[in-house]
């Protein structure tokens, strides 16, 4: 259930931190629940979030219905690329029968959880037990116990949000997730893409799926999904988070992973880099070139290939070469991988040049 954008390249200075969903959820059914209870609403409205933060929201609209109020925040998530960012959360609260303590409903926007898997049961709101602690105690600070409501979340633009998501890989389906475990957004944490990560490969265990592919792009993954024609909610869009992925599935093991990516990224796997983003880890370009060494390379082609910018600089200096580099840089990334899963996963990787061809097997 991941609110994260493809992640761009982290800019530099103090980032601001912003606020989850699930916060701007809480914030806004206080402030409809004070408002039901007081018949006044207030311009702002604060919420006591974990560790002591104190965050003030203004009120983005208020309103009474019949029996009901309620309350919008437009979501600021700070400096971090998130696609909820500006969007408006909406909380509508009503008053239900007496002992039925909180009742939480998905409005528009919000998605409904459809496979078993996730933390939530199918036909739930995919309102996360997070933010709905969040609420719960924001309502209970009002006069000191749980009231008996019904609290509908709403976020206009989430259905249209949500495709940026990985939510129809997860069966979320209508809308987006109310995430966040301590209501704070820290800015390229890239916490929400291990997250949906995570959660994807327990939806794929849940649905009794013995066969896994998790691709660094789209382009791997299309071209590798071609030949093996898995149902979506099978796919894993790893991203740059190898290690991520390998470390659950250690302790969440399954049958069969295929990991299909990109020359350059799988070269950093097979260095042994658990994290495959340019600006997090670097191709080392020594070892690629004592590959090419290995491989019987020239020396003027070794030497280019230690002062080359990228890993496919190397792999097009390889030239008659580069089929067998790319084989090497395949079983080395499976070592990588064998080593981390430490056994109870078999494991394949597929290597992929720019064009989405195939170059490159190890099994």
């Amino acid at each position: 259930m991941s609110e994260q954008l493809p992640t761009p390249r982290k800019p530099t200075g103090t980032l601001r931190k912003g606020w989850t969903t699930g916060a701007c959820a809480a914030g806004a059914a206080l402030a409809a629940y004070r408002a039901l209870v007081s018949g006044a609403f207030k311009d702002c409205v604060t919420i006591h979030l974990p560790r002591d933060v104190t965050p003030c929201f203004t009120l983005s609209r208020h309103d009474f219905g019949d029996g009901f109020a309620r309350a919008g925040i437009i979501k600021d998530a700070g400096d971090d690329p998130d696609v909820t960012h500006g969007l408006e959360i909406i909380a509508e609260v009503r008053l239900s029968a007496a002992h039925s303590g909180v009742s939480f409903f998905a409005g528009e926007g919000v998605g409904t959880v459809t496979l078993a898997g996730l933390v939530l049961a199918p036909g739930e709101p995919a309102i996360n037990p997070g933010p709905r602690k969040q609420i719960c105690d924001a309502l209970q600070s009002v006069n000191g116990t749980l009231p008996d409501v019904q609290v509908t979340i709403s976020i206009p633009g989430g259905l249209e949000a949500s495709h940026k998501t990985m939510n129809a890989r997860l069966g979320i389906i209508g809308g987006l997730s109310v995430l966040g475990t301590t209501g704070v957004v820290v800015p390229y944490s890239c916490s929400s893409w291990i997250h949906s990560i995570q959660r994807g490969i327990d939806v794929a265990r849940a649905q009794g799926f013995k066969h896994v592919l998790a691709a660094t792009g789209r382009t791997s993954e299309r071209a590798a999904n071609s030949q093996l024609s898995l149902p979506e909610e099978a796919l894993i869009d790893m991203g740059d988070f190898a290690g991520g992925l390998l470390k659950y599935v250690r302790c969440h093991p399954i049958q069969r992973l295929t990991v299909a990516g990109g020359f350059a990224k799988l070269t950093k796997l097979a260095q042994g880099c658990m994290d495959l983003h340019s600006s997090r880890s670097r191709v080392d370009f020594e070892k690629l070139a004592a590959l090419l060494e290995q491989l019987g390379a020239d020396q003027l082609t070794v030497e280019a290939a230690r002062h080359a910018n990228t890993a496919m600089q190397v792999l097009q200096l390889a030239d008659s070469n580069a089929p067998r580099l790319a084989q090497l840089v395949a079983r080395q990334a499976r070592e990588v991988a064998l080593a981390t899963l430490a056994g109870g996963t078999d494991i394949e990787v597929w290597v992929y040049d720019r064009q989405g061809q195939r170059i490159a097997v190890a099994s």
